[in-house]
């Protein structure tokens, strides 16, 4: 059994793989700036409305991003298609953010309603975003 192109298959998971985990390094790096409460510390303090909402943001990137990792002509395409998954929840947080003024609020003081609604809205647009990175 020739083990080369197994180990061409490893070298190109490990890339695809440090690479997504990397951008969703990024993604809740620049999440976390974009929103002014701190998910993790709500979380760790037993906030349900914040881990809905850092849940659903989380899974609205991943699945987009794995689209792109299945669709994509090569690594450099994967990027990118990652980057427009990132600022597509970026941007769906400010949308609601808009539409709710007292979110930012809302979600610190455990509504959990709200951090339902936003996760769950990342996570629409999310699985709206990976259906359109097809080729």
């Amino acid at each position: 059994m020739d083990a080369a192109p197994i180990l061409s298959g490893l070298v190109s998971f490990a890339a695809y793989f440090g690479a997504s985990i990397g951008l969703l390094a990024l993604f809740g790096v620049l999440y976390a700036m974009v929103t002014p409460y701190r998910e993790l510390a709500l979380i760790a303090d037993g906030n349900v409305a914040a881990a809905c909402s850092l849940s659903g943001a989380l899974l609205g990137f991943a699945l987009p991003l794995a689209s792109a990792i299945s669709h994509s002509v090569g690594y450099g395409d994967m990027l990118l298609w990652g980057a427009v998954a990132l600022l597509a929840q970026l941007l769906t947080f400010t949308v609601v953010r808009h539409i709710f003024p007292r979110l930012v609020a809302d979600i610190p003081a455990g509504k959990t309603a709200k951090g339902i609604f936003l996760g769950l809205v990342s996570v629409v647009i999310g699985v709206l975003n990976a259906a359109c990175i097809t080729y």
